[in-house]
């Protein structure tokens, strides 16, 4: 069985990781994670000098592969985003584009029986105009609804636990690349 090692950049990254679907999701590609997913608390923190450590705990469990996941945010692309990680101790980096928050609007049964909205879709989840976080926002209010709030992981804990947000949902949306990316990668590990 292909064993994974992952690095999250925050506490959003590690509850979609740690979700029960995603967890399932694994199981069904024939995949192992490494107990538990490394949180780096921030994308400050990964930095070679910082992410040496995590890469330590994990190679314990001898992971056949150590993935880093985090998000684009600020940086302009995804090579300034690899080059400040490094790939030091490792080249397998899957950066969101924006925020992990675009693969929430990119798994429209999710979105929409958060928003208690049929047929909800969004249609560039990761090109939105500010952080897709503050799309989320702006969605609940155009429908009415209670706002995410004002935790980042208490919603991403009430979107896996409560409004069934999964990963290969999110990977099948026509404009979100990245859950596509991570999604695909995690596929051609089936069979390893």
């Amino acid at each position: 069985m292909v064993k994974i090692g992952f690095i999250v950049e925050g506490d959003t990254e590690k509850i979609l990781l740690e979700s029960e679907n995603f967890q399932q999701l694994l199981g069904r590609l024939k995949l192992q994670a490494c107990h538990p997913i490394e949180n780096a608390n921030g994308s400050g923190n990964l930095l070679p000098k910082h992410i040496g450590p995590l890469v330590a705990r994990l190679q314990l469990q001898t992971p056949t592969h150590i993935v880093i996941l985090t998000d684009l945010e600020n940086d302009v692309d995804k090579q300034a985003v690899i080059k400040r990680i490094g790939t030091v101790f490792t080249e397998l980096i899957f950066v969101a584009v924006k925020a992990i928050e675009a693969w929430f609007l990119a798994d429209t049964e999710a979105l929409g029986k958060w928003l208690k909205v049929e047929g909800i879709y969004e249609e560039f989840p990761e090109t939105t105009p500010a952080l897709p976080w503050e799309r989320l926002k702006m969605l609940a209010d155009e429908h009415h609804k209670r706002g995410p709030g004002s935790s980042k992981p208490v919603f991403a804990k009430r979107m896996t636990q409560h409004y069934g947000f999964r990963l290969e949902q999110a990977a099948q949306h026509g404009n979100c690349p990245s859950a596509a990316a991570f999604y695909g990668f995690l596929e051609s590990l089936c069979g390893q």
